[in-house]
């Protein structure tokens, strides 16, 4: 793409997968990561992920930098509150203005955050529509089978066999 001439060349989003606004049934879930308020990554999920270019930790910092960069710029940039806070300076959930998502052209980020804190980013197609109602079961699915659960120590990774069924259940229908 050309900044500041007269032509622009943008490269189009590939094409709708099965399952998209074709109608057809597929998995367009690409990934699928969990952190708790103090940005620990409680669970990564992969169903399809062609190209690997940053080791697991490295990568869940980066998400999580960008989820707290870009809830603080909409929260700055909010037209609607007096109170813009200082950039930079973590929000209660709820606090400011928030995004639901954001889209490239390969890949669209979905994002919920929980009153308790719990962020649920989802990684889809780009041609994928709304999934807030989609987030919030995955937050459900959690609530059930691993908050819900005796064993499971808070803020410890996610290790639940009936979450991640349950999980994958739900994702394979989900587009």
């Amino acid at each position: 793409m050309q900044f500041f001439s007269g032509s622009v060349d943008s490269t189009p989003s590939p094409a709708a997968p099965p399952g998209t606004a074709s109608g057809l049934s597929g998995n367009n879930a690409n990934m699928l990561y969990i952190f708790n308020r103090n940005g620990v990554c409680l669970l990564y999920h992969e169903w399809h992920r062609p190209l690997r270019t940053l080791d697991a930790q490295q990568d869940q910092k980066l998400m999580f930098g960008l989820l707290f960069s870009l809830r603080s710029f909409t929260a700055k940039m909010d037209p609607t509150s007096l109170d813009k806070g200082n950039l930079g300076v973590p929000l209660l959930p709820g606090q400011g203005c928030s995004f639901h998502s954001f889209r490239t052209n390969t890949y669209k980020l979905s994002f919920m955050e929980s009153p308790s804190g719990i962020k649920i980013i989802l990684v889809t197609h780009p041609k994928i529509s709304d999934l807030r109602d989609s987030l919030r079961h995955i937050y459900n699915i959690y609530v059930e089978y691993v908050v819900k659960n005796p064993l499971y120590i808070p803020g410890s990774p996610i290790k639940c066999e009936l979450f991640n069924t349950n999980l994958d259940q739900y994702v394979k229908t989900l587009i």
